[in-house]
């Protein structure tokens, strides 16, 4: 198990080119098995579960080739669906929550896809009854092998048909995609997420030739077609790596410039660090972050205290309620953080207690941050990284902390950002891979 040796209380400059976005990744490598010509894909993240990803799509029978800087190309013209029935898959695609993603494509392709109970973050649960409900509503049969914590459904031919999604589920509502553009007749999806990744999902889609509309709202409308082709597509930069770069910069006092962020696609994150007092400056495609030796969290307009809370696209992601909370705890002021949709995902602020934070957990949900305005710098301490986002919460912690700090399991940060201790050494921050 690796670990990060980190000597905080550095200031930080320089610019920084955030990676490929992991989680439209997890999507777009699956829509690859919708059809046997080439598609390119390009700005994908070297990062381990997209690397665990490709690994199962050669594996299936893709083929996977390299052909440039974080660009592949794919062609699923020779896929062995048998594999689905052996040993090695049922280990390597229960490793990997994205794998879930492969079904929706197969089925619709194929008329079978199977998967095993998948894996991921321990962050609370993360049900998959939006994706096969959906998938039932198309036509195919379900089977839930409970000894093996199989999953299969099975279709001859799937059929369009009007569906409310119990949750606006993103990896749901992309499954259910992938299956109904090859469906014959037209699907409705009502209550379908939206975000970007979503959006552009349904973008490559259409290029291929799909026939999708209603894209970047919550109902979408899907007339099945018979074929699908080849396309090339480029993911955009990970919003949740943009949004930790702001709070480390504003963590660590340091003045950063991030790259080509395709700001128009942030939604409200620029402005949910901003409420805390954060000063950041768009220029062009770029956000420049100043060194900021205060900042202060802002009110409701009663005095209230402000929270801050997860919600579905266009609100604010979850995945960043982490690095929230994490910068909440230098600034002036407090701050209710509210993680609505995941329950154990806050169980990291121990260790930031043990750092001397100054936060009460109120319960699973909720957690409310007293900040110390800088005038106790946090203490280096050893911790593990018990997620991928509570992981880099802690490495910004660590950053700005007065001291050494050690990060072990820090192979859960790698399952989702690249390189991240090269990376941040340009900066100029003190941190080592053990």
């Amino acid at each position: 198990m690796g670990a990060f040796e980190i000597i905080g209380g550095k200031k930080l400059k320089g610019e920084i080119i955030p990676q490929g976005a992991k989680n439209e990744a997890l999507q777009i490598l699956c829509a690859v098995l919708l059809t046997p010509e080439k598609v390119v894909i390009s700005n994908i993240p070297d990062i381990v579960d997209v690397n665990k990803l490709i690994d199962l799509l050669r594996d299936l029978g893709v083929k996977v080739e390299k052909t440039g800087h974080e660009e592949y190309t794919f062609q699923a013209d020779n896929v062995n669906v048998d594999y689905l029935n052996s040993p090695e898959f049922k280990k390597k695609g229960g490793a990997l929550r994205g794998s879930i993603m492969i079904v929706g494509p197969l089925l619709s392709r194929f008329g079978k896809g199977y998967i095993p109970k998948p894996g991921g973050d321990k962050i609370g649960r993360r049900r998959l009854d939006t994706h096969f409900i959906g998938f039932q509503n198309l036509g195919a049969k379900f089977i839930f092998d409970e000894e093996n914590d199989f999953y299969k459904v099975e279709a001859s031919n799937l059929k369009g048909c009007y569906m409310l999604l119990d949750e606006a589920s993103v990896t749901g509502t992309a499954n259910i995609l992938m299956a109904a553009v090859l469906a014959k007749g037209t699907t409705t999806i009502y209550n379908a997420a939206c975000e970007p990744y979503i959006q552009q999902l349904c973008k490559m889609l259409n290029r291929m030739g799909a026939k999708i509309s209603g894209i970047g709202s919550n109902l979408l409308i899907v007339e099945g077609v018979e074929y699908l082709k080849g396309t090339t597509h480029r993911m955009l930069p990970d919003m949740i790596e943009v949004g930790s770069f702001i709070g480390l910069a504003a963590m660590t006092q340091s003045e950063i410039t991030i790259k080509d962020v395709h700001f128009d696609e942030l939604g409200v994150i620029p402005s949910v660090f901003q409420r805390l007092g954060i000063k950041l400056e768009r220029r062009g495609d770029d956000i420049f972050i100043p060194s900021q030796e205060n900042y202060e969290i802002d009110t409701f307009i009663d005095g209230s205290i402000l929270t801050i809370s997860d919600a579905i696209w266009p609100g604010f992601t979850p995945d960043l309620l982490s690095i929230i909370l994490v910068v909440a705890t230098q600034a002036k002021g407090t701050a209710l953080i509210h993680q609505k949709m995941f329950e154990s995902r806050l169980f990291f602020v121990d260790k930031l207690i043990d750092m001397g934070a100054q936060i009460i957990l109120c319960d699973p949900h909720r957690a409310t941050v007293i900040g110390l305005n800088r005038q106790h710098q946090l203490k280096g301490i050893s911790m593990t990284s018990p997620d991928i986002r509570a992981g880099v919460s802690l490495l910004i912690a660590a950053l700005s902390a007065n001291g050494k700090s050690t990060i072990h399991n820090i192979e859960q940060i790698d399952r989702g950002y690249q390189n991240i201790d090269t990376r941040l050494q340009k900066l100029g921050a003190q941190i080592v891979r053990k």
